[in-house]
């Protein structure tokens, strides 16, 4: 199982970050190379403990889908939820917030397991640093985004 962690320091207070961590905006920053789109079970404009997401979009010439399901949710505090991709990756990622002065600490954690003893060795060679790339990707977009002036 790969266990991947990046924190980042925000320079705003962390209620401007989590403004990004509602569905409608969520899309904007995560799965952005992949105009991914989220369904929210039952409509929903927040997320709750509970709640399954579906998330969709193509990477490259591919359908992803992802299914997940909140664990634990906290307005401006925490944000997890565990997955399962139409390839059969499973994992769980965990975005906390700490308020620290005037800036934010985000810590996330991204947990994933790859199907099969082929799986987890391509993963070891190959996908865990694209993995590490994409999420740190995603967390330069949500901090240009939070931080625009």
């Amino acid at each position: 199982m790969a266990n991947l962690e990046f924190v980042r320091e925000f320079a705003v207070p962390a209620k401007e970050i989590f403004v990004f961590f509602v569905p409608q905006r969520m899309a904007l920053w995560y799965g952005a190379e992949m105009n991914s789109c989220f369904e929210v079970q039952g409509g929903a404009s927040d997320f709750a403990v509970g709640q399954k997401v579906r998330i969709t979009g193509r990477l490259g010439n591919r359908d992803v889908t992802l299914t997940a399901v909140i664990t634990a949710y906290e307005w401006e505090r925490l944000l997890e939820w565990q997955f399962k991709d139409s390839y059969d990756v499973r994992g769980k990622q965990r975005w906390e917030f700490q308020q620290v002065g005037s800036t934010t600490r985000l810590t996330m954690r991204d947990q994933y397991e790859m199907p099969g003893r082929l799986g987890r060795i391509v993963d070891r060679l190959f996908t865990r640093y694209g993995v590490a790339a994409r999420d740190r990707s995603w967390l330069d977009r949500l901090q240009h985004l939070a931080e625009r002036r």
